[in-house]
């Protein structure tokens, strides 16, 4: 099964790089985790962002293959726990289907974003920085496939 992370942002620091390039490596084989960065939309301070969210919007959309599953990280997404990501993405891999996960800029999604989304998921209600997302996911994918492994990485 082939992930792709698809995110804005295309200069993250180097500690965000070095994290996710860890959890990434560790995925091995099974589940090949690519990195697809956005070049975010211009802003400027004082004006509407939303002329970069919709820039933003058409690059993540056109980033897109026919076919696969996309899942929006939205912070006004569904939440699961760590066990039930794990049955969900069992089930992912299960269907055969590529899986697309998309980080958004900092002003967030545009509309066809979220619709063209199959599932719009909340890591968290707390806000993170969408650089540490890349990590978190990356992380999150790991313990994910260790559970399905039975490996001790997570402990319950």
């Amino acid at each position: 099964m082939r992930v792709r992370l698809i995110a804005v942002g295309t200069r993250p620091p180097s500690w965000v790089s070095q994290g996710y390039e860890e959890y990434a490596g560790r995925l091995g084989p099974r589940l090949k985790l690519t990195l697809v960065p956005i070049e975010p939309g211009r802003r400027a301070a004082g004006h509407d962002p939303q002329r970069a969210i919709e820039s933003e919007g058409r690059k993540m959309l056109a980033a897109l293959r026919p076919g696969e599953f996309v899942a929006a990280l939205d912070e006004h997404g569904s939440e699961m726990a760590t066990p039930a990501f794990a049955d969900w993405l069992a089930a992912r891999m299960q269907d055969g289907r590529d899986l697309a996960f998309l980080i958004g800029g900092p002003d967030g999604f545009a509309p066809e974003v979220r619709a063209r989304a199959d599932l719009l998921w909340s890591l968290s209600r707390l806000t993170l920085p969408h650089a540490l997302v890349r990590v978190v996911l990356a992380e999150q994918l790991y313990r994910a496939l260790s559970i399905h492994a039975h490996h001790p990485y997570h402990r319950a």
